[in-house]
């Protein structure tokens, strides 16, 4: 009886707390943002004041998941995050992975999907905070180099899509490896885990877990780019090797038990 209660109190809840998304997200698109791009003239200042307006609002959000017992969060490694010009790379477990990283990382870029650009919640976050869209072909690699060289933490999620609920996982994304050779950087991993899982492809927001899901983020040492693709003579060659590299490290971490 208690587990049964407990599972309809974390539906009403998780509605709630999308609902309180979709509102805030409303608010800041037709108030907060454009009140920015109308009193703040120089570009770099109206980035970077979107930006922590964003990853404020994630991190109210996440506040307000655990708080009505929707979820709760477990981050080791956060330290690494606090430093400029890195290409953070992460699997892609659930609905809110985004918002858990981007509560995380200060100065945060992101690629997103070019239909959000539509979509009347996040439109304005989205060009205020100047993120890239994944519709630049080429030119979005060097819009990404360019990005982290310039100071942003750029969050990638190479399997491009959640981990479906049945089936084989998404397939491996080039553009991370691609960014991180051709740019020469470093990648930041980050291991998402959730248990039991929530919000992955296919399930809907009423579809909760039996009991409350766990999130765990594990931000790991820096991988050498260059280090992994030295043999490799082109950058093509180099991409695909490193996107091997990236693909069999996350599997292998992913499914080592937890560490303490």
């Amino acid at each position: 009886m208690l587990s049964l209660l407990d599972r309809a109190w974390r539906t009403v809840a998780t509605a709630f707390c999308f609902a309180c998304f979709g509102l805030g997200g409303l608010l800041l698109r037709l108030a907060v943002f454009p009140l920015i791009a109308l009193a703040v003239h120089e570009q770099r200042l109206r980035v970077a004041l979107a930006r922590a307006l964003i990853r404020h609002s994630m991190r109210a959000f996440v506040w307000l998941m655990r708080t009505v017992g929707v979820i709760s969060v477990e981050v080791h490694g956060a330290e690494r995050l606090e430093r400029s010009g890195l290409l953070v790379l992460a699997n892609h477990p659930s609905l809110i992975d985004v918002v858990l990283l981007i509560a995380l990382v200060p100065d945060h870029n992101c690629v997103v999907k070019a239909a959000l650009r539509r979509n009347p919640f996040m439109r304005g976050p989205v060009e205020t905070a100047d993120f890239i869209t994944n519709d630049g072909g080429p030119a979005l690699v060097d819009e990404a180099i360019a990005s982290v060289r310039g100071g942003s933490n750029l969050i990638i999620f190479p399997e491009g899509t959640r981990t479906p609920v049945q089936g084989e996982g998404p397939r491996w994304q080039r553009g991370a490896a691609n960014i991180a050779v051709r740019g020469g950087l470093p990648v930041t991993p980050v291991l998402i885990r959730s248990e039991p899982p929530m919000l992955r492809k296919g399930e809907r927001w009423w579809q909760v877990p039996v009991r409350r899901a766990h999130y765990r983020l594990e931000v790991q040492g820096d991988i050498d780019t260059a280090a992994v693709t030295a043999s490799a003579p082109s950058d093509a060659q180099a991409a695909r090797l490193f996107n091997d590299h990236l693909r069999n490290y996350f599997s292998h971490e992913l499914n080592r038990p937890a560490r303490a």
